[in-house]
């Protein structure tokens, strides 16, 4: 894959992107009433560079080529939106999905059934419509949803697990599982008093 072959290739993805983060940003700001707060903390977005995505090809047993890449890869485009509450995950992921031309691809709740090591967090898949000169294709954009404290857990974890080498690194597993446990409860508190001022006013 030329640098060149990569750029033409990439810009319907970006293009995609762009399409869904205006979607989620009207969101953002008419999920709820103004009484309510917003859903969204923030919104962060990236595009797979052209070594990631050889490199995943190549952990597929597939050549890295432009082919290959539409075909077996669709997470080039991602999203990850930070959320204050997990109510406001499920209710931005219904609404997506009433959006009658997006197209869901696949979905993981990995809130309501966390991975083993702690982890939680909600991902979907969508296929957003982008029109050409010549018609109109479907594009594959990953969606990550989670709360602060999910954000917070699954970054350090990241970083302390994957980015250096440890020989602790069981025992640390376990500790960073832990702390999942505690932020989930720290979580559940903070909605309680979230409830309690929306019931007050």
């Amino acid at each position: 894959m030329t640098n060149e072959e990569y750029h033409t290739f990439i810009q319907p993805y970006a293009d995609a992107s762009e399409v869904l983060l205006a979607r989620l940003n009207v969101l953002k700001h008419n999920l709820y009433g103004e009484a309510s707060g917003e859903p969204i903390h923030n919104i962060q977005n990236r595009m797979k560079k052209k070594e990631s995505i050889e490199g995943k090809l190549r952990k597929k047993e597939k050549e890295a080529t432009i082919m290959n890449a539409k075909d077996y890869l669709q997470d080039i485009a991602g999203v990850r939106v930070i959320c204050y509450f997990v109510e406001d995950i499920y209710n931005l992921v219904d609404s997506l999905k009433r959006q009658t031309d997006l197209i869901v691809i696949r979905e993981c709740d990995y809130i309501s059934k966390p991975k083993p090591n702690g982890y939680r967090s909600y991902h979907i898949i969508v296929g957003v419509p982008v029109y050409c000169i010549d018609g109109m294709e479907y594009f594959p954009v990953e969606i990550q949803l989670r709360t602060m404290s999910m954000d917070f857990w699954a970054s350090m974890e990241h970083r302390i697990l994957y980015k250096m080498e440890r020989d602790d690194r069981e025992k640390l597993a376990a500790e960073l599982k832990e702390y999942a446990e505690h932020l989930v409860k720290i979580e559940r508190r903070f909605e309680q008093f979230s409830v309690g001022n929306a019931v007050k006013l």
